[in-house]
């Protein structure tokens, strides 16, 4: 097969491009950062930047059989905004960008969203409102709803399993759209978690006895993008390590 990986340069992304490398599949990264010359071919992309996102899609040349949007930043300093910007809305532009080309579309669309966006039922009024909030407004947006970076964050990633969900909808019968939520993944981006989220998210660490592997969610990716996963669509996968079924057996014993 042939796939495209955003954010295949470090972390997730690149131990997704190694795992599908070692299967035979042919890889197009785009990213920011230039991968290991090894990777793959590298197509530069800035999600931050619209012109970027328009000229990485016209670089790609011939059809895909998937796409994994992996590319994505963690709540740090002051960077709320960069947050939306980047993770949902540049996202769902360069996949949109990337379904229109000529050539015919992928099977399967796997973006990465985490287990920061759990509960995003709950919050439609608030997720319509961002994904129709024009990208150069999102300041302004977030100043008037007083959202610090960690909630800028998790609405971003609410928000993308959302769209994805309504992408599976738009595209029945032609390309299949699923979103993987992780929790703490030991990358480089770790410590901005445990910083952002603090003493819960360290809690859970302990609970269960580690972070996630980049290997474990990789492999999980490579799964989706597979014809064994044909019957996938539409649907959240969550990759927690327990986290969350340690909190339910603690929650029901309290109450």
């Amino acid at each position: 097969m042939r796939i495209a990986v955003t954010g295949g340069a470090t972390g997730i992304g690149a131990e997704t491009v190694r795992q599908l490398s070692e299967n035979g599949h042919e890889i197009t990264i785009f990213d920011i950062a230039e991968p290991d010359s090894s990777a793959g071919q590298w197509i530069k992309l800035d999600l931050s930047d619209p012109a970027s996102i328009t000229s990485a899609v016209a670089a790609a040349d011939g059809a895909f059989d998937g796409l994994c949007n992996i590319a994505g930043i963690p709540p740090r300093g002051d960077n709320a905004a960069q947050c939306l910007a980047i993770n949902t809305h540049g996202t769902i532009a360069f996949t949109r960008e990337f379904l229109a080309r000529p050539a015919n579309p992928p099977k399967a669309v796997i973006t990465l969203a985490s287990k920061a966006g759990f509960g995003w039922q709950d919050n439609l009024a608030q997720l319509e409102a961002v994904l129709a909030c024009p990208p150069d407004a999102l300041s302004d947006w977030i100043a008037g709803e007083g959202l610090a970076p960690p909630r800028a964050y998790q609405i971003s990633k609410q928000a993308i399993i959302y769209w994805s969900q309504l992408q599976a909808a738009a595209y029945l019968g032609k390309t299949r759209f699923v979103s993987v939520s992780p929790s703490a993944v030991e990358t480089g981006i770790l410590g901005a978690f445990l910083d952002a989220f603090g003493e819960q998210t360290r809690t859970n660490l302990e609970r269960v006895g580690r972070p996630g592997k980049p290997e474990e969610i990789a492999a999980l990716v490579c799964f989706l993008l597979s014809e064994g996963a044909g019957w996938m669509n539409g649907v959240d996968v969550i990759a927690d390590g327990g986290m969350g079924a340690a909190q339910l057996a603690i929650s029901r014993s309290t109450s």
